[in-house]
């Protein structure tokens, strides 16, 4: 699983699932550009591997700017090997069921969550294309293949979209070895569970319906991204990894 000298790009990284990718990446001698509308949550000048890690803040949905980031990625470094599109949200007060969801919210929820990907797809290609190869990985969610009667609808139809468009990509990108697939976090402790901190009975309940009994850790989405973007996976493509401790295959 060699990841040294090669470059990757991570969104939705200032914290979080993508904070963890990247930096694992960084540990494993990859450069790394971390894109977030947000400051990093921690001072990565201080970062063990601040040399192969560089930040940039702005709008994932703005495409011109991930044009820029993504281009000058590869003209410092010479190749582009790997995208993960962690960006997303999730927002509790205003995506709500079918009759309440805030439809002005939709709309920002799919262009944050979905738009955002087809954006950093569609500029990444051309230079995995020129590298020789390339591995996407995209942050979906359990809840893209599942009902809620406490629902979200915004966020679970921009989930499900990711796994979609992740397929599309996978085959468009095939005959250049450029690989595509989705991960499926089930309940995570990270930021955007916040709720949890501010409630622990809230994480309990949720767990307790947990057939591995916890919740996942980033660092259990970092591991699976991992590997799906190395070698180890080079005949893995079009396809999702569900990493829920078991929560889809209850009855």
């Amino acid at each position: 699983m060699s990841f040294s000298g090669k470059t990757a790009i991570v969104t939705g990284a200032a914290g979080g699932m993508g904070l963890n990718i990247a930096l694992d990446l960084a540990d494993q001698g990859t450069h790394v550009v971390l894109i977030d509308i947000k400051p990093p949550s921690i001072n990565l000048q201080e970062h063990k591997n601040k040399d192969l890690i560089s930040f940039a803040q702005g709008d994932v949905t703005d495409s011109d700017f991930i044009k820029g980031v993504i281009e000058k990625a590869y003209v410092e470094t010479s190749r582009l090997d790997y995208l993960v599109n962690a960006a997303g949200v999730l927002w509790f007060d205003k995506d709500r069921s079918t009759e309440e969801v805030d439809l002005d919210a939709w709309d920002r929820i799919m262009e944050i969550n979905l738009k955002s990907m087809i954006i950093t797809c569609r500029h990444a290609l051309p230079y995995m294309r020129k590298t020789g190869s390339g591995s996407m990985v995209h942050i979906a969610s359990v809840q893209a293949m599942r009902g809620d009667d406490k629902p979200q609808v915004a966020y679970q139809a921009s989930k499900a979209g990711i796994i979609s468009l992740s397929k599309t990509v996978a085959l468009e990108g095939a005959k250049d070895n450029i690989r595509s697939n989705s991960i499926l976090p089930g309940p995570t402790v990270s930021p955007m569970q916040e709720r949890w901190a501010e409630d622990p009975k809230i994480q309990r309940l949720t767990e307790s319906v947990i057939p591995l009994g916890r919740a996942g850790t980033t660092q259990d989405i970092a591991n699976a991204t991992l590997f799906l973007l190395s070698d180890k996976a080079s005949y893995i493509t079009g396809t999702e990894l569900v990493v829920d401790g078991g929560l889809l295959s209850r009855p």
